[in-house]
């Protein structure tokens, strides 16, 4: 983010009982100790494990007026489903971080895609795909400072939090270096 353009929107979607929720909870919260204003809202079909999940995440260093999405500026799909739904973004230049392990690969870019399931269970624990994805969103777009994102979940789970940090690092050492340029937000599209 520049400081002329810090204003934010990132959807993530999946399935539920993929922690996605959780993961912009953290995010918004990593804002926040970033001094950032923050809106984040959730939606769930009726059957929460296993329907489509989706958080939305708005973060901007000034006053949040519309408090809903207008035009991501990055997309998390973790399953086929939610890659389906939200594909026609890539067509208009929104990147999309998808998960190679449980959808089919798409053509590169703005489809950028990682085996999250995978990693997240060859280092032990595939319940935190949540954590290793938004690890690497964070390292990748630097909407979020990694250290910020850290904090967070010390704050959610004090001396139990080393191994959801390790989950994050992972996946921000997935990231290329430099960070990707965003498109420009909605207001400048």
């Amino acid at each position: 983010m520049t400081p002329d353009n810090d204003h934010r929107e990132l959807l993530l979607a999946g399935s539920g009982g993929q922690g996605l929720i959780l993961a912009a909870i953290l995010l918004a919260e990593a804002a926040i100790l970033e001094d950032k204003r923050v809106v984040q809202t959730q939606s769930y079909g009726i059957a929460t494990r296993g329907g489509l999940s989706t958080a939305e995440l708005i973060i901007d260093s000034r006053e949040i007026l519309f408090q809903q999405i207008e035009r991501p500026d990055v997309i998390l799909a973790l399953t086929d489903e939610a890659l389906k739904r939200y594909e026609i973004w890539a067509k208009r230049g929104v990147p999309i971080l998808y998960d190679t392990t449980l959808t089919q690969r798409r053509p590169a870019p703005p489809c950028f895609g990682y085996p999250f399931t995978k990693i997240a269970a060859e280092l032990g624990n595939e319940r935190s795909v949540n954590l290793l994805a938004i690890g690497l969103l964070a390292a990748r777009t630097g909407v979020v400072r990694i250290e910020s994102l850290k904090a967070a979940i010390r704050n959610r789970w004090g001396k139990r939090s080393a191994a959801n940090e390790r989950m994050v690092e992972a996946g921000a050492a997935l990231a290329p270096d430099p960070p990707m340029d965003l498109p420009p937000n909605a207001s400048d599209f």
